[in-house]
C-alpha cells in the first residue's frame, strides 16, 4: 500500500487506519507467506519448462513464451488482488474523513445532505477508476526479479540451442554447398559443350546458305545473259523480216507503179483511137451528107 500511496503522490493524506492495515489474502505485504525470489523463480522456471505430453514437443521459443505466460500470471493475480483490496479499504478507511467533507465544505457551500452525497459518490467512483489505470501498469520489485531471472535463463537456453544448431546445420551446409558447386561446375562444362557444338553447327550452316546464294546468284545472271542473248537475237529477226517486208513493199508499188503507167498510156491510146474514129466517121457522113 505504500508503493500505491507513493505512486497516487498521496502518501501524506492517506489516514493511519489505511496505512497500517494489510491485505487479507496477504498477496503484497504479507512477505513472510509469500514464497521468497529464488525459490518463486525456480517455481516458474519449472512450470514454464514442463513439457505437455500431448503436444509436440517444445523448443527454446516455447519455454520462454511459457515462462512470460506464467510470471505474468501470477504479476496479474497480485495486481487484481491489490485492486481488489485497496477499493474495499478504501470505502472502510476513509469514510470518516469525507463524513467531515461532507458536513463541512460541501454543506457550507450551499449543498444539502443528498447532494452532497451525489458528489462524494461521484468522486469515489472517479478515483476507484483512475486507482484501477493506474495499477494495470504496476508491477513490484520482486516480480520484476522473477521475470528478469526466467527471461534469462531462457535466453541462455535459447543461446546454447543456437549454438548446438549452428554446428549441426553448418556441416550440413558445408556438404550442400560443395554438391552445388560440383553440379555447378558440371552444368558449366555441359553449357560450354553445348555452346561450342552450336556455334559449329550454327557456322556450317551459314557456309552452305553462303555457297548457296552463291550458286542461286550464278543461276540467274546465267539465265538473265542467256534471256538477254534471246531478246537481242529475236530483236536483230525482227529487224530483217521488217526490212525484208519494206523492201518487198516497195517492189510492190514500184511494179503496181509501172503497171498503172502502161494502164494510162493504153487508156490514153484507146481515147485517141476512139477520137479519131468518131472524126472518120463524122467526115464520111458529112461527105455523104453534102
Amino acid at each position: 500500500m505504500d508503493m500505491i500511496a507513493v505512486r497516487l503522490g498521496t502518501r501524506q493524506g492517506l489516514p493511519a487506519a489505511l496505512r497500517g492495515t494489510s491485505c487479507p489474502k496477504r498477496c503484497v505485504t504479507a512477505a513472510a507467506d509469500s514464497p521468497q525470489p529464488e525459490d518463486l523463480g525456480r517455481h516458474i522456471s519449472r512450470r514454464a519448462s514442463r513439457p505437455d505430453p500431448s503436444g509436440p514437443a517444445p523448443t527454446s521459443g516455447s519455454y520462454l513464451r511459457r515462462g512470460r505466460a506464467g510470471a505474468l500470471a501470477g504479476l496479474g493475480y497480485g495486481t487484481f488482488c491489490v485492486r481488489r483490496w485497496c477499493r474495499n479499504e478504501l470505502y472502510t478507511g476513509i469514510g470518516a474523513p469525507l463524513s467531515l467533507l461532507k458536513r463541512t465544505v460541501l454543506i457550507a457551500r450551499g449543498f444539502n445532505s443528498q447532494q452532497a452525497e451525489v458528489v462524494v459518490s461521484a468522486l469515489m467512483r472517479t478515483t476507484n477508476s483512475n486507482m484501477d489505470v493506474i495499477y494495470k501498469d504496476m508491477v513490484t520489485k520482486v516480480q520484476q526479479e522473477i521475470m528478469l531471472q526466467t527471461v534469462m535463463s531462457h535466453i541462455a537456453a535459447v543461446k546454447k540451442d543456437m549454438v548446438i544448431l549452428e554446428r549441426s546445420e553448418f556441416s550440413t551446409l558445408l556438404t550442400e554447398n560443395e554438391k552445388v558447386k560440383i553440379e555447378v561446375l558440371q552444368l558449366k562444362v555441359q553449357l560450354n559443350d553445348v555452346m561450342n557444338k552450336v556455334r559449329s553447327d550454327t557456322i556450317l550452316e551459314m557456309n552452305l546458305e553462303k555457297s548457296r546464294v552463291k550458286e542461286m546468284r550464278t543461276e540467274n545472271e546465267r539465265k538473265v545473259l542467256a534471256a538477254r542473248t534471246q531478246m537481242m537475237e529475236m530483236n536483230s529477226e525482227q529487224d530483217r523480216q521488217i526490212t525484208q517486208t519494206n523492201m518487198k513493199i516497195d517492189t510492190e508499188v514500184a511494179g503496181l507503179k509501172t503497171l498503172l503507167e502502161s494502164h494510162k498510156l493504153d487508156t490514153v491510146k484507146y481515147l485517141a483511137g476512139s477520137v479519131f474514129t468518131c472524126l472518120t466517121v463524122v467526115l464520111g457522113f458529112y461527105r455523104i451528107w453534102m
